[in-house]
């Protein structure tokens, strides 16, 4: 027989290089000596049959080393797991990987049109797989032993699907419904897919059933990130009042606190007052023992005092502002008038932060130009929200009076700083 044949050197079972052929690529070389005499022995024995039968039994021999390779062959091996901790921990890798994606991430485009009692049934129920997922995984990893490898693979892809499908729904949402309710559902899924990353990296510490991991476990945001989704706003005009309340809250709080810093301003002043000026170097010296603020940096002078004043007004026509817009919102806001809603949300939303400044800029030691120039910023703030509110649908009658006495108090405020800080601008 030629070289090429079954049994000689030719691609088949040639040796040194060649193409692997019938046999496969990974035979020994002793497992091939075994395929190769087993043909040997069956085609000697037909080797004085007629060339139809010689044929035949070239082929049953050649069937036959093929069936041993089969038999013989290594079998591929299975993909090696990593350890149950170390996929949590890439778990929660792939998931921080999803966040910027949904911060940037677009509406999905479609031209069916949108259902949102669908929308909101889909996005519950997707909280709901998500928050399940958690359990269960949080159930299985606070208790040994582990999960094996393969175990720990299917718990995490479940976790990875539940998540995508979130996102998937809120992508469903789309713009025209309002910009304020999809920052809203926005922030929603980023704190439900934080909140499981959170998880995993906690779930991934080990001892599992320390305290510290129990309490973080408790404590993880995930569960309440998906409690809070029935309690979301369904349209526009209730984001825009949940939002305006928040700010009117912030700026609440603000005022409050710049209050109550101006009852403990130099608390010890009475005590000063009515020490004899005669001894001044000796209660100078009182109080670096008992304690007294000798330092005039931590407290206001009697002009610091008296630009305070009309800071607290500014920032109490700021927090009467917020007041009124969200009360035009709540009695005349129509939910299909979605862009002016945004509007008047997106503008009232530099109002807390402009307060939060002017606040910050009163404490000592005080600076008037700085606190003039935060003034004015919360100024210009107040009167654009104040002009877009009025030009907006929710003001039926543009010529409401407390709109101008309003802006007449500003005014007021901002006249009056610029009064107590003149002297800086002299400089």
């Amino acid at each position: 027989m030629g070289g090429a044949g079954p049994l000689g050197a030719g691609p088949g079972l040639g040796a040194g290089g060649g193409r692997a052929g019938p046999l496969g690529r990974g035979w020994t070389a002793c497992c091939r000596k075994r395929a190769i005499d087993a043909v040997a022995r069956k085609w000697s024995g037909c080797r004085s049959a007629a060339p139809a039968v010689k044929a035949e039994a070239c082929v049953c021999g050649l069937r036959q080393a093929t069936d041993m390779a089969s038999a013989t062959a290594p079998a591929a091996a299975a993909p090696t797991l990593a350890p149950p901790l170390q996929q949590l921990r890439h778990l929660a890798e792939e998931l921080r990987l999803l966040l910027p994606r949904v911060r940037v991430g677009e509406a999905q485009e479609t031209t069916e049109e949108f259902n949102r009692e669908m929308f909101w049934r889909r996005l519950n129920e997707a909280a709901v797989t998500v928050s399940r997922e958690a359990t269960t995984l949080t159930t299985v990893f606070s208790q040994l032993p582990l999960p094996s490898p393969q175990e720990t693979q299917k718990f995490c892809e479940q976790v990875h699907a539940a998540i995508k499908a979130f996102i998937a729904v809120y992508y469903l949402l789309p713009k025209d419904q309002g910009i304020t309710l999809r920052k809203l559902v926005r922030g929603a899924t980023l704190d439900i897919v934080d909140g499981m990353a959170q998880l995993m990296e906690v779930l991934s510490i080990t001892p599992t059933q320390s305290p510290e991991n129990n309490d973080l476990i408790s404590y993880n945001s995930v569960w309440v990130a998906c409690q809070q989704m029935p309690q979301m706003p369904r349209d526009n005009k209730a984001a825009a009042l949940l939002m305006l309340t928040k700010n009117v809250d912030f700026v609440k709080d603000a005022h409050e606190e710049m209050e109550r810093a101006v009852e403990e301003c130099d608390p010890y002043s009475g005590l000063l007052n009515d020490t004899d000026e005669n001894n001044s170097d000796n209660h100078n010296d009182e109080d670096d023992v008992l304690g007294f603020p000798s330092n005039q940096d931590l407290y206001w002078s009697e002009d610091d005092q008296e630009l305070i004043i009309p800071c607290l007004a500014l920032v109490r026509a700021s927090k009467a502002c917020l007041k009124k817009i969200r009360i035009l919102v709540a009695e005349n806001g129509k939910k299909d008038q979605v862009a002016q809603l945004d509007d008047i949300v997106d503008i009232s939303d530099e109002i807390s932060p402009s307060v939060d400044d002017l606040a910050l800029s009163i404490y000592p030691p005080m600076c008037h130009l700085t606190v003039r120039i935060n003034s004015a910023k919360l100024v210009s703030v107040l009167k654009k929200a104040l002009e877009i509110t009025k030009a907006s649908h929710v003001t039926p009658q543009p010529e409401d009076s407390w709109i101008p006495l309003l802006i007449n108090a500003i005014d007021h405020c901002m006249n009056r700083i610029k009064e107590l800080t003149q002297s800086e601008l002299e400089l």
